[in-house]
């Protein structure tokens, strides 16, 4: 029987960390098998609760402090020292993430990463050697550029003036004088965990493709855009080592560009999983389980570009566990995520975003509980076998749960 199923599940953007959503998806768990082993891991992708889930998986602590928000304003923040006391990590979410951003004021092109370079100089002030910057959940397309005046670096502009606040002054970006910056940053390793699937530039670049999200509309995305082609240009003659792809490197578009500008003084783009999840211990535990369970706020033809499902049912796949995902929304390409068997959508019916929203946790457990009765259904059907260790039942692995969209393979 089901006797260990492993909870991995991601946060739902504006509603649920991945700690309540571990929490929702248990419950639901346990109404169907109260005797169940259930072993949470709340996970992380860089974005929001990454600091916290780390400070606690390593027996670390958070560091409050206040520091610029995304609109300019201060807001109480954190970062994270590891248990190590050598590394801290700093989650730009924390910081300058579209949560702390006033949905009246969602303009990407005004929004800076300015709070993200004072976490890393209040980060250095700790004595670290090393700095893991986790990306994700951003409110910025301004290319690190804010990040990077916190540090130090002068951003001037054809007159020798030094640029507001913003993704849309970077047009205007002439020189940049890098002779202020953080002498400590050449003596500090700094990791970046992103998705490399993000690029700086170019038809897939991050404005085209996150800024509509975060507030801009189309102009705007041509405007940050044509802003961040500029930026990569400039940073690369005046600060990037020769040879490096800002504009179109792996991970450079990360957290609206910020990627590219903290690679430009040195710092490492890694793919965010390699980087986050060896602090979980995951596949061990996910080698252990009798089913895995994860969950994002959407499954779609994004999930497998870097997102915590698809890197969940990769790593299941390695030792033939299955795998169930949950969603808010599913959307084109939910039945193609790899490795992912079975998928159900947390929508009974149709309701107001709000609702969901202030609902998530509820609809989370509810269809927690739904899915897995019909997994155990499945089980009793004429002709299939009980449930075992690492299967699920054919009834519940040929054809989508939530009898709504076409079946999955397992690939």
């Amino acid at each position: 029987m089901l006797n260990r199923v492993v909870v991995a599940p991601s946060g739902f953007k504006e509603s649920l960390s991945a700690q309540a959503a571990a929490d929702a998806i248990a419950e639901g768990v346990r109404r169907v098998l109260p005797d169940a082993e259930i072993d949470r891991i709340p996970l992380v992708d860089g974005g929001e609760g990454t600091a916290v889930a780390l400070a606690a998986a390593t027996g670390g602590r958070l560091v409050a402090l206040a520091a610029t928000g995304p609109v300019g304003e201060p807001v109480g923040t954190h970062f994270a020292l590891l248990g190590a006391r050598d590394t801290a990590v700093v989650e730009m979410a924390a910081v300058a993430g579209l949560s702390l951003v006033p949905r009246a004021l969602r303009d990407p092109g005004a929004t800076t990463t300015y709070g993200v370079g004072e976490l890393i100089r209040a980060a250095l002030d700790t004595g670290v050697r090393r700095v893991l910057v986790g990306c994700g959940d951003s409110g910025t397309s301004d290319g690190g550029a804010g990040a990077l005046q916190a540090l130090g670096a002068r951003l001037l502009d054809a007159d020798g003036f030094e640029l507001p606040h913003g993704g849309r002054e970077l047009s205007r970006l002439a020189r940049i004088d890098p002779s202020g910056l953080d002498a400590r940053l050449k003596d500090t390793e700094l990791l970046v965990a992103c998705n490399p699937f993000n690029v700086l530039c170019g038809e897939r670049g991050v404005a085209r493709v996150f800024g509509p999200q975060k507030g801009a509309t189309p102009a705007q995305v041509e405007e940050l855009s044509a802003g961040l082609e500029n930026w990569a240009r400039v940073l690369t003659r005046d600060l990037s080592a020769i040879g490096t792809d800002l504009r179109g490197g792996p991970g450079t578009g990360a957290s609206g560009g910020l990627g590219s500008g903290l690679a430009a003084v040195g710092g490492r783009l890694l793919p965010r999983f390699d980087v986050l999840l060896d602090h979980l211990d995951l596949d061990a535990r996910l080698a252990r389980a009798d089913l895995v369970l994860t969950a994002e706020g959407a499954l779609d033809h994004q999930t497998p570009r870097g997102k915590v499902p698809a890197e969940v049912a990769r790593r299941a796949k390695l030792y033939g566990r299955p795998v169930l995902a949950l969603a808010g929304t599913l959307g084109e390409g939910a039945h193609e995520v790899p490795g992912v068997d079975a998928f159900h959508g947390i929508m009974p019916a149709p309701m107001a975003l709000a609702d969901a929203l202030l609902r998530a946790a509820e609809l989370l457990t509810d269809a927690t509980e739904r899915a897995l009765r019909m997994i155990l259904l499945g089980s009793r059907l004429p002709g299939q076998a009980a449930v075992s260790a690492g299967a699920v039942p054919a009834a519940a692995s040929a054809a989508d749960v939530s009898g709504t969209q076409r079946p999955s393979s397992v690939r």
